[in-house]
């Protein structure tokens, strides 16, 4: 087959992946961007163009600020506790002990449930009334600390941390367990025979030889954090007092609560540029690993 027929070949297989590709992702963001310039209610077809005036209003409301600080809250605290929990749980997995054989059957399970019941399950969990972690606090003797978890503009957005966590945890656990199998034997028996074990061996031959899987890793945890929606919304709307207030459930007040479509919009455009910007950041960062070319 010639190079010309080759690639005229693979275009014609692509070609309906990018058409749909285009479809439905293209064009909206396009179309996206070419709202966040006028006004509109969302109903009417009349929409009044104002140029940059969304973006200003943007840049000068508190509000947004705050959310965009929540956001980035979940994402260092939430990546910090994952990362650590998940790279703990899949050296655990890939272990041969009735342990490890549970833990391979249930460690996903909150990935296949719906976030909707996730979100329900923990409102129950954390219930002041009847939730089992207070009723575990007053068993235990800790009937203090036993307190209005989602009601409390201190411990909220802890709260659904949390529930974030619990919920993203298997993928993650799975990304790294899948990636620890592909860590050559030999070298883990070198680095043991060397005397390199528990966190010595973590740091100097285990990391370095994630780094790949770690970059990708945090930048799921980026998006996921930034995007982060029904949580939050089914949880506690963004309250007490705002302070579980995220991007993406102001941009749901602002879309149909105040039908601020123009306005809403622009949010979507700036939560989707910090997004790619945050990835990129990411990528950039993590792009050269620390512990090459150390002898």
């Amino acid at each position: 087959m010639t190079p010309r027929a080759r690639a005229g070949f693979i275009t014609l297989f692509l070609l309906p992946a990018s058409a749909l590709y285009a479809l439905f992702v293209v064009i909206p963001v396009v179309q996206a961007f070419a709202f966040s310039l006028y006004r509109w209610r969302g109903i009417s077809a009349n929409r009044t163009f104002i140029g940059l005036e969304n973006f200003q209003q943007l840049f000068n409301d508190p509000l947004v600020w705050r959310a965009l600080s929540h956001n980035l809250l979940l994402f260092v605290g939430t990546s910090v506790v994952i990362l650590t929990v998940s790279l703990a749980l899949a050296h655990a997995v890939g272990a041969e002990s009735a342990l490890a054989r549970f833990l391979r059957s249930v460690y996903l399970f909150p990935q296949v449930i719906s976030l909707v019941v996730v979100a329900i399950l923990w409102m129950f969990i954390l219930n002041p009334s009847f939730g089992i972690l207070n009723a575990t606090l007053k068993a235990v003797g800790l009937k203090e600390w036993a307190i209005t978890w989602l009601g409390n503009p201190y411990t909220a957005l802890a709260s659904i941390g949390v529930a974030h966590v619990w919920h993203a945890l298997g993928f993650y656990i799975m990304l790294f367990a899948a990636a620890l199998r592909t860590i050559p034997t030999d070298v883990m028996e070198a680095a043991t025979l060397d005397g390199a074990t528990g966190l010595v061996r973590l740091r100097y031959v285990t990391l370095p030889l994630l780094w790949a899987v770690l970059r990708i890793a945090l930048v799921y945890m980026a998006i996921g954090t930034m995007n982060i929606f029904s949580l939050v919304f089914l949880m506690t709307q963004g309250g007490p007092d705002r302070a579980t207030e995220v991007m993406l459930t102001y941009l749901y007040e602002q879309a149909f609560k105040h039908s601020e479509f123009g306005y809403a919009t622009a949010l979507a455009v700036v939560n989707f540029v910090l997004v790619m910007a945050l990835s990129g950041a990411i990528l950039t960062l993590f792009r050269h690993n620390p512990q090459e070319g150390r002898g």
